[in-house]
């Protein structure tokens, strides 16, 4: 089994008002070295499948379809193997 680690972001030229209002409560908390803050999701997703190549593809299908909104998202994964 493998499981994708998947990290969502919202597009660098999209812009990220959740994360500016926690930069702004960081600095109010004092944390002044704080220069950019993005929010974004994490997903893991357990796959019953041994070929990396075709639990790639599977990911990647799954993101475009459901998981991230290719629009305005971007995203990153990594699979790693689950012991059963």
């Amino acid at each position: 089994m493998l499981k994708a680690q998947i990290k969502v972001l919202l597009k660098k030229s999209v812009l990220d008002p959740q994360g500016q209002a926690v930069e702004k409560s960081l600095s109010s908390l004092g944390y002044h070295n704080i220069n950019h803050v993005r929010i974004g999701k994490y997903l893991e997703v357990t796959l019953e499948e041994t070929d990396r190549a075709a639990a790639e593809a599977q990911v990647r299908e799954m993101c475009a379809r459901l998981l991230t909104n290719p629009v305005i998202e971007d995203y990153t994964f990594e699979l790693v193997e689950v012991e059963q």
